[in-house]
């Protein structure tokens, strides 16, 4: 089963950025579909973007929708979220996810159809 590892968290002013880095450790990280959530205290997991296996389709939450950008090397084992234009509702802990699809492709949004979490990587944007 792959192993998530989050990096690049951290404390930044309003209107800063953020990359995120979720590394894999399997080599057949080309067969999952990847996603990334967050959780605020006192609140519920929340998806905030998704990409396919091969980086062609992605998807976002309406809140960070032209401001996040979703994408995967998979050459690195590795997938970001380029997180621009940062606000303090944006404060959460990020969650990189993993779900191995080797016969299908696609985006996935729910959380309860990804297999595989990292531990979280800490993101406070300060106003």
């Amino acid at each position: 089963q792959v192993q998530l590892v989050e990096s690049g968290g951290g404390l930044v002013q309003a209107g800063g950025s953020l990359r995120l880095s979720c590394a894999a450790s399997e080599r057949t990280f080309s067969r999952y579909v990847m996603g990334w959530f967050r959780q605020a205290p006192g609140k519920e997991r929340e998806f905030v973007a998704a990409v396919d296996k091969y980086g062609g389709s992605t998807s976002y939450t309406a809140s960070v929708q032209d401001r996040f950008t979703i994408s995967r090397d998979n050459a690195k084992n590795t997938v970001y979220l380029q997180m621009n234009s940062l606000k303090p509702e944006d404060t959460a802990i990020y969650y990189c996810a993993a779900d191995f699809r080797p016969y299908t492709n696609g985006v996935v949004t729910s959380p309860g159809e990804y297999s595989r979490w990292g531990q979280g990587t800490q993101v406070t944007v300060s106003s």
